[in-house]
């Protein structure tokens, strides 16, 4: 359908372009025995996010060939989380690593290499290689962030993606459907790439207060993206605030 948009395809060239890319495929078949399953199972990664605690309830820490959504109020800890995962993603794989480079979308400008350098230190990593190691890249528009995330994260272990310019650029219920067609083919893309090349990816996502439900213990939050970004979501990760310089982790079902 979006090829034949494209002035000069037509549709005996378009079929012409599906086919060679059925050739080039290296899925190996879109049917799989449960053996085959199983066994593609065992190469699944899982990352430490340098919290034991955190790692416990996520079975061993963020998956490869999925989609983890990290989601809270301001202070919770999820850019801090974002920056450890850039460097526990390059520890070796008896570390919790998975020896391998980060793309980091930059929605919000929040990327900071000193803290980068802290947490290397920490993990006993070579600072100058860590920074190497890390593909920023600072996009402001939703049609930049899927289109250099496709270029970027075919070749990475790890990569990591704000969802905030969807709801900027999409305001009001009177873009809604649009917002959540675009989001719904940006996600379907992500979880393609993710289970094809077994990498990570993570979203920040930001949330909302919910008026329509009741707490005893002030408002509840739920993410925004709706249900479109639940169904993409393998696991979903709540950080809110707990005393003092606490930070509490729940997984949000």
């Amino acid at each position: 359908k979006d090829l034949l948009a494209i002035k000069g395809l037509t549709e005996a060239r378009v079929e012409k372009i599906k086919e060679s890319a059925r050739k080039l495929d290296c899925r190996g078949g879109l049917f799989k025995t449960g053996i085959e399953m199983k066994d593609k199972r065992k190469q699944v990664i899982h990352i430490t996010t340098g919290s034991s605690a955190l790692d416990k309830i996520l079975g061993g820490g963020i998956e490869t060939s999925s989609i983890t959504e990290l989601f809270g109020e301001f202070r919770t800890g999820k850019t801090q989380l974002s920056h450890t995962l850039c460097v526990t993603s390059q520890l070796s794989f008896d570390s919790g690593g998975g020896q391998g480079k980060v793309v980091y979308l930059d929605t919000e400008g929040n990327f900071r290499p000193e803290r980068i350098e802290a947490i290397a230190e920490r993990f006993g990593l070579d600072v100058e290689q860590t920074l190497d190691n890390l593909i920023i890249c600072r996009v402001f528009s939703h049609e930049e962030q899927m289109g250099e995330f496709a270029k970027q994260m075919c070749q990475r272990c790890s990569s990591l993606v704000a969802l905030a310019l969807f709801r900027v650029e999409f305001p009001g219920r009177g873009e809604l459907s649009e917002r959540q067609q675009k989001l719904g083919q940006h996600l379907s893309h992500l979880v393609r790439l993710a289970e094809e090349f077994n990498i990570a990816v993570v979203i920040v996502n930001q949330c909302m207060a919910d008026p329509g439900a009741l707490s005893m213990f002030g408002p509840v939050i739920k993410p925004v993206g709706g249900h479109v970004l639940a169904h993409a979501s393998t696991t979903r990760v709540m950080l809110k605030k707990g005393k003092g310089e606490q930070r509490v982790a729940k997984i949000f079902d």
